[in-house]
Parts: C-alpha cells; sequence; structure tokens
C-alpha cells in the first residue's frame, strides 16, 4: 500500500479497443532512490503482453525489490481481438436462431369434447361479437325495469311464501325468457318428468355455460341456486339474487360448504327444492367432469328425489371463458326420471349416467 505522499499515473495504450493493455505506474516524490525507480520501471516493462499467470511469476521475482510499490494485472490483455468478434457473431446467431423459433397456438376449446359442444376461436365473429353486446344490453334493459316489480312484492313474499318465493321466481321467469328469445330458441323434452311445483326436490344437471342460469330459469320453477359470495356485490343482479333467496358459497372454504349444505337441508324440509351443478364447475371443452356427491348427500339425507337435467347447445352459443360473445344456435333441455333412494353414491352415478348418455346420444 502506498502513503499518502505517493501519486499515481495511469497510462493506457491505445492500439486496439479489443487489446488495449493497462500500464500502471507509480512514483515517488522522494522514498525511492533513483536506481530503485529505475529497476521498478525495467521489472514493469515485461509484464506488458503477458498473461495473468506470468504476471503472477515475474511480480514475485521482483517483489523482494519493489517492496513499496504494487502491479494490478488486467485480464485478457493477451486476448486477440479477432476472438471476441468470432464469440459476438456466436451469440447473435444464437439469439436469432431461439427468437424465429416457431410458436404454435391451440385453443382448447377447438374440436374437443363433444361434438359441437364446443366453438373453435378461429371461428369467431364480428356478428357474434355484436350479439354478445345485443345480449347484455337487452337483459340488462329487462333487469332494470323487473326488480322495482321484485322490490315492490318482496314484503309481501316474505310475510306469504318466505321459503319458495314463486311469485320472485315468477319474475325470474319472465327476465330470462325476455333476455333469451331475441338471440336463441330453447326446445324441452320430457317436462313431464317434472315433479309437481309444490314437490320439494334436488335437481341437477351439467354446466357448460353461463347461459345454463337463463335456460334453467325458463322452465319456471322456483328452485333455489347456489351461487358464488361475489356475485351478490353486483347492483340490480345480486338484489335479485337476494330476493329470490339464492344460497351464498364461499369456494375453498370447508365451513362455507357445510353451512349451504346444512341450509339447502332446511329449505327442503320446510318445502322448497335447490338445484345443484355437481360438476362444480363450467366444462371448457363440452365433456362431463367427475360428479361431486354433496347435492346426492342432501337429498338421501333429507328423503327427496333427484332431478337430473340435461342441458344442450348452451356451450356452443357462449362458450366458457368467451361471455362476450354469442353465436348462433339453439338450446335444448331434457327432463329426466327422478331419482329416489338412500345412498349417496347409487344416486350420484345414476344422475350422472342419466345425463351421460344423453350428451352421448346427442352427439
Amino acid at each position: 500500500m502506498l502513503n499518502n505522499n505517493n501519486t499515481m499515473e495511469m497510462v493506457a495504450s491505445l492500439s486496439h479497443p479489443f487489446h488495449c493493455p493497462l500500464r500502471l505506474r507509480y512514483k515517488r516524490s522522494s522514498n525511492i532512490s533513483q536506481p530503485s525507480l529505475l529497476q521498478f520501471r525495467a521489472c514493469k516493462e515485461p509484464f506488458v503482453g503477458c498473461s495473468t499467470y506470468k504476471q503472477a511469476v515475474l511480480w514475485n521475482s521482483y517483489n523482494s525489490t519493489l517492496n513499496g510499490a504494487s502491479c494490478i494485472p488486467r485480464k485478457h490483455v493477451c486476448v486477440p481481438w479477432y476472438n471476441y468478434l468470432q464469440e459476438f457473431n456466436q451469440t447473435m446467431v444464437h439469439k436469432q436462431a431461439k427468437a424465429s423459433r416457431p410458436v404454435v397456438v391451440r385453443s382448447e376449446l377447438a374440436g374437443t369434447g363433444i361434438p359441437d359442444s364446443a366453438y373453435p376461436l378461429s371461428d369467431i365473429t364480428f356478428e357474434s361479437k355484436v350479439r354478445g353486446i345485443g345480449f347484455y344490453v337487452v337483459t340488462a334493459i329487462a333487469a332494470i325495469f323487473l326488480i322495482v316489480l321484485m322490490i315492490a312484492q318482496h314484503p309481501f313474499v316474505l310475510l306469504f311464501d318466505q321459503y319458495r318465493r314463486k311469485a320472485q321466481f315468477s319474475i325470474a321467469k319472465i327476465w330470462a325468457s325476455l333476455t333469451v328469445a331475441p338471440f336463441f330458441k330453447i326446445e324441452y323434452e320430457r317436462l313431464e318428468n317434472l315433479p309437481p311445483p309444490d314437490v320439494p326436490a334436488v335437481y341437477v344437471s351439467n354446466h357448460q355455460s353461463f347461459l345454463d342460469i337463463y335456460t334453467l330459469l325458463t322452465l319456471g320453477r322456483s328452485f333455489k341456486f347456489i351461487s358464488k359470495t361475489g356475485i351478490f356485490l353486483f347492483p340490480i343482479i345480486g338484489w335479485a339474487m337476494l330476493m329470490l333467496g339464492v344460497i351464498p358459497l364461499k369456494r375453498m372454504d370447508s365451513r362455507s360448504q357445510m353451512e349451504c349444505l346444512k341450509r339447502c337441508m332446511d329449505l327442503l324440509k320446510k318445502g322448497a327444492s335447490v338445484f345443484f351443478f355437481p360438476e362444480g364447475t363450467r366444462s371448457k371443452d363440452g365433456k362431463l367432469c367427475a360428479f361431486k356427491k354433496g347435492a346426492f348427500s342432501v337429498a338421501a339425507k333429507v328423503g327427496v328425489p333427484v332431478v337430473p337435467i340435461t342441458l344442450i347447445g348452451t356451450g356452443k352459443i357462449m362458450p366458457a371463458g368467451l361471455e362476450g360473445i354469442l353465436n348462433p344456435g339453439s338450446v335444448k333441455v331434457i327432463i329426466h326420471k327422478p331419482i329416489e333412494g338412500s345412498d349417496a353414491a347409487v344416486l350420484c352415478n345414476e344422475a350422472r349416467n342419466a345425463i351421460a348418455d344423453a350428451l352421448q346420444h346427442q352427439g
């Protein structure tokens, strides 16, 4: 280490941008004698152009003489400039090859599942987008006018029909029918299998689209849906759900699930019906997913029938994940015979097989 009196002068050779070894020379003001200084400069010159290893060897050989100075070797001082150019070219070629790698994007909705149940993304047209906008405009206008009637009659509904709420579901049926009528037709099959309106039952169905709720409301049955708690926060729609008696559920919350099942059993015991989507979520490819046993456990414990319903075509008109479009098409609703029993597993298998067979025959 140099003293405070020492001064340092750095001289850089500029012969080539890729080959510029640094020469560090130190001068002492008066502490080093003239022969020692000359000897230091003489021993420093062989360092230029040598490798780091050779510089260390040379420096150690002169270390006894130059006890007051130090040498700072530089890396890559003897690497030819064309090596840098070769490495640079290889790096650029690698980056270009990596950037030009072809990427194939495939829609998970196209060509999978039950025929005609999924809608390819490439076939989405401007007309479908316009129809989607018109659909939401119609449903919003109808909801704004009908919510006034629901609010006006709600006190009487709570007083005379607290559990079934038939009057509120009548308005919900009008709202759903006004919304879907301009855009697609609904065909019903085996309506005779529906239980009488006053008979409590557990209704179950496959779930393909956001349109499933509209389609089921057109049946005119006052069954209580189960919905995520976040939907209740939306104006008008959330208010209508509260007045209809929709059951809130927090997903991934076991306590909320238990409370939901208990409330369903209480409603069934008091004469109301409930509705479940046993798959738990919408199918993105039209395939029927595995059924959860919650709905069937409720039916088995309370002793009410299970009514399977098959919905066909809603996933093609408004695919899951593409709620902004509305494709042309029609919807079919098939009501299957009620299933009764005390074994939840048996009820689950029979209901799923009935819906799966209907989907397969329609495919």
